[in-house]
């Protein structure tokens, strides 16, 4: 008797779960690969998406007008949006509006080299299917054994067809014939004149009925199909994050750079004053000098906030494309200015960690990872079994006699049992063992990386409260330095003052406005990081 599996219901449910008629794993045998990446690049360059979470601008409005209004937001109204939906057509961008970071994340989905190579792998995985599914070809076989010179010369011709079965076994038929004189211990090798006709079949009855190595292998490649999945929509979230942080470090060297140009301006708009009162004997020539030394200064850090702008556009170009796949720089649109940031509910933190946990890709494989193992398991538990095969055939001779007896003439059905078992079955306990680690392996990685999940939702969360915080000081830091500031102008132009102070002052409002960009930037930032970690982007299906 066979030694049973240490958890024969686990199998049990697996070979349930994994019969022929379950939808999750019928294969269609007329996979196109070229077609399947064709489509997927079709459905790209159609494929917009609008972002429903609690940091896009739209749904945080709402949002934020139930809170306003005295009412907190549903548990299903905040589930919802943290979800993302896909709509057409894709969004176009003129040259007189400004970027959005909208219309770059749909240049990601539409034509980022990135997502276009890790799609191919489609294809790769569906060529591995087909070639599972070539276990089940029908197989032709024929063969010619003659002996042409010698005490018995004989001629034997063969042909035949093999179909090995889905649910275990296979089917045969075929033809042979086999004429001349034969050894007497061979006579079974000769048939009558006309040849004969043979078909059987080959059924397991304990190892290979439920689950053989042929279904195997097409009930992993189908995971691996899923597998494959979930690793493009981690690939597609990590280069929507990229891209998004990109769009904000643009966003914030435009900003950078306008205030760099108004600084300017102020300065090279007080110089004909200044130059006229030197003129006029009212201000001394160093004042002169010094607020030409001012500009030139000014002139530099324009300079060098224009370098980094250029930069920053160019590193966005790779992520913002044409529809021809081309980077596109965006340099002939409207600097945009930061959006004004919005508290964080938090509220949504415990939800968002859940859904985090729903979404997340990293654990879509190691659900599926342990499926495949479930395969394994439950293919090692087969070979505990023994190899029992029963055979049926069913022969007939046709055409002229051999023989007087005509022994070979009647219809001849044959019935066999074939048994073999290893005894020690070495192999299939010792590949039990390993799964059984490898099981308890998986479920450690997924424990960490389930809270690892959760780290980052909290430390995403954790980063946009203290942007937000650090956004509304700094602004009101930037409103009191601003206003010292025109003060000291004001004060610069009555003659109460002079340039050094009024230099000072400016100096002071740009670093606060320097400062205020830079928190706007990390909120912005964490706000990408925040989408991410949800896992809020993912391919149409």
């Amino acid at each position: 008797m066979a030694e049973p599996c240490p958890y024969p219901n686990q199998a049990g449910e697996l070979v349930n779960s994994l019969s022929v008629n379950d939808p999750a794993i019928q294969i269609d045998a007329e996979i196109q690969t070229n077609k399947v990446i064709e489509e997927d690049r079709n459905e790209l360059s159609q494929v917009s998406y609008q972002v429903v979470t609690g940091q896009a601008d739209s749904a945080q409005s709402d949002l934020d007008t139930k809170e306003e209004e005295g009412s907190s937001p549903s548990e299903n109204e905040i589930d919802s949006s943290a979800q993302l939906r896909l709509v057409a057509p894709a969004v176009e961008i003129s040259s007189s509006n400004e970027l959005s970071l909208d219309a770059v994340i749909a240049s990601v989905y539409n034509a980022y080299p990135s997502l276009e190579a890790a799609l191919h792998q489609r294809g790769i995985v569906n060529g591995e299917l087909i070639s599972a599914q070539g276990a089940f070809d029908t197989k032709f076989k024929a063969a010619s054994e003659n002996t042409t010179v010698g005490f018995y010369e004989n001629y034997r011709n063969s042909i035949g067809l093999i179909q090995p079965l889905y649910q275990g076994g296979e089917v045969f038929a075929g033809y042979r014939i086999g004429r001349g004189s034969f050894e007497p211990w061979y006579k079974e090798r000769q048939t009558n004149g006309g040849g004969e006709f043979k078909a059987g079949v080959v059924l397991p009855l304990a190892q290979d009925r439920t689950i053989d190595e042929r279904r195997a292998e097409q009930w992993r490649t189908q995971y691996e199909r899923h597998i494959v999945e979930a690793e493009i929509q981690a690939q597609l979230i990590s280069f929507v994050q990229s891209a998004s942080i990109a769009y904000w470090e643009w966003v914030a060297a435009g900003e950078s750079y306008r205030v760099a140009t108004q600084i300017l301006e102020l300065a090279e708009s007080r110089s004909e004053r200044i130059r006229s009162q030197v003129e006029n004997g009212l201000l001394d020539p160093p004042e002169l000098t010094d607020n030409l030394r001012l500009i030139a200064e000014r002139q530099a850090k324009l300079a060098q906030t224009s370098e980094k702008l250029q930069k920053a556009a160019i590193k966005l170009s790779l992520y913002y494309r044409g529809v021809d796949g081309r980077p596109i720089i965006p340099s002939d649109v409207p600097l945009p200015k930061f959006p004004n940031p919005t508290m964080v509910n938090s509220d949504k933190l415990l939800v968002d960690s859940q859904v985090a946990l729903n979404q997340r890709p990293e654990l879509v494989v190691f659900e599926l990872v342990k499926k495949q193992l479930d395969i394994d398991y439950t293919e090692a538990c087969n070979q505990l079994r023994p190899e029992i095969d029963a055979v049926f055939a069913a022969s007939k001779d046709t055409g002229e006699p051999t023989s007087s007896k005509n022994d070979k003439g009647p219809f001849q059905l044959d019935a066999s049992l074939f048994v073999n078992v290893p005894l020690q079955r070495r192999k299939a306990k010792g590949k039990i063992h390993q799964i059984e680690s490898k099981v308890s392996q998986l479920n450690a990685k997924r424990r960490l990386t389930e809270d690892n999940i959760v780290a980052d939702v909290q430390s995403a969360y954790a980063s946009l409260t203290t942007a937000f915080e650090q956004v509304k000081e700094t602004q009101q830091a930037v409103t009191h330095a601003e206003e010292l500031a025109q003060r000291e102008r004001r004060n610069f132009e009555l003659g109460s003052s002079d340039l050094l102070k009024v230099t000072l002052r400016e100096q002071y409002a740009v670093e606060s406005r320097q400062k205020n960009i830079n928190a706007r930037l990390s909120y912005f930032v964490a706000q990408a990081n925040y989408r991410a970690s949800l896992a809020q982007d993912a391919l149409p299906r």
